[in-house]
């Protein structure tokens, strides 16, 4: 399945990708364009929206992009539910306190869109290892609080 969302990508559009990869469809294939432009491309390649304003899998009710697929796709993993609320934080300035974890996480997502820019297959590839190793610490925090 094709995803498409905005070119210059950093937190929660780097974070979707691999949530989507990693717990829905591993062979997703994402599309980054020019903000104007994702609607068309989301109509003409089939492909789905995300961290768009006014798609379902955007920012809504107060949640992140991160967040929307979570409640969409029914994904209730304690770890995940987690990790969505650090990209929340990562993706919200106003919600930076809300995990301690979240400054660390947008100023990694910075740094890269910073060195990379518009080279948003790059960055996905190269920030997956750090949403794999950040979902880990995810699992361990929910195990210690059991």
């Amino acid at each position: 399945m094709k995803w498409v969302t905005r070119k210059n990508a950093n937190v929660d559009r780097i974070a979707c990708p691999w949530l989507i990869r990693r717990f829905i469809d591993p062979a997703a294939e994402f599309l980054f364009v020019a903000p104007e432009q994702v609607l068309v491309v989301a109509e003409r390649e089939k492909a789905i929206p995300f961290d768009v304003p006014g798609v379902e899998l955007g920012h809504s009710a107060g949640r992140c992009s991160f967040e929307s697929i979570l409640v969409k796709y029914r994904l209730e993993d304690p770890a995940l539910v987690l990790l969505g609320r650090i990209v929340h934080g990562a993706d919200i300035p106003a919600d930076l306190a809300i995990e301690p974890e979240a400054a660390g996480l947008r100023a990694v997502a910075y740094g890269f869109a910073q060195l990379y820019g518009d080279h948003d297959q790059e960055k996905l590839g190269l920030e997956s290892p750090v949403y794999d190793a950040l979902y880990a610490w995810c699992q361990r925090r929910i195990a210690q609080a059991s």
